[in-house]
């Protein structure tokens, strides 16, 4: 993640991380490129098959499983030398690994795309927004986070139940046999 600090990146080439539905994708695009003009180039990664009309080459994340996949991945997407990168944060469990993996590992900087296809950069001076977008995210924003929060403190004491209560049933049980 490059330019955390400094200004947004002269737009030249984009990658773009489909961890979303492809709904979502669909309706993004258009929104971009009326943004930044159609000659930026967009690119996209992605997990479902066949590619949604506007991007320029897909690659999908099925051709490059395992260690060794990703590691190709991303000296290809490296390779390719984009300006930034967008991803698709939107509440939903697809390719979570994946978007944090390239966009760590991509020197480009970061944009955030939400459930609506707004869309912001992930720097300094949009820290306020990126605290509430995580707090909204992890349940811990409005009336959910008391319950988050209560689940957080109990769950040792409930884990440290159920091992004593699977203690003792098996050492009755041993004590039962030995019994008989």
């Amino acid at each position: 993640m490059r330019y955390f600090f400094g200004p947004e990146p002269a737009l030249t080439r984009v990658l773009f991380i489909e961890s979303g539905s492809r709904s979502l994708a669909e309706r993004t695009l258009p929104h971009l490129q009326a943004l930044w003009g159609l000659e930026v180039q967009v690119d996209l990664v992605t997990c479902y098959a066949g590619a949604p009309a506007g991007f320029a080459d897909v690659f999908r994340i099925a051709d490059y499983g395992g260690r060794p996949g990703q590691q190709r991945l991303v000296r290809e997407l490296r390779a390719r030398g984009y300006s930034s990168a967008g991803m698709i944060c939107s509440g939903e469990a697809i390719m979570t690994k994946w978007k944090w993996m390239i966009a760590l590992r991509l020197p480009a900087k970061v944009f955030i795309v939400n459930e609506n296809a707004d869309y912001f950069w992930v720097q300094r001076e949009n820290l306020p927004t990126i605290r509430r977008f995580a707090l909204v995210r992890g349940g811990l924003a409005g009336e959910g986070s008391v319950r988050t929060l209560g689940r957080l403190v109990l769950f040792p004491f409930s884990l440290l139940f159920l091992i004593l209560y699977a203690g003792f049933v098996h050492a009755r049980r041993r004590v039962r046999m030995a019994f008989q």
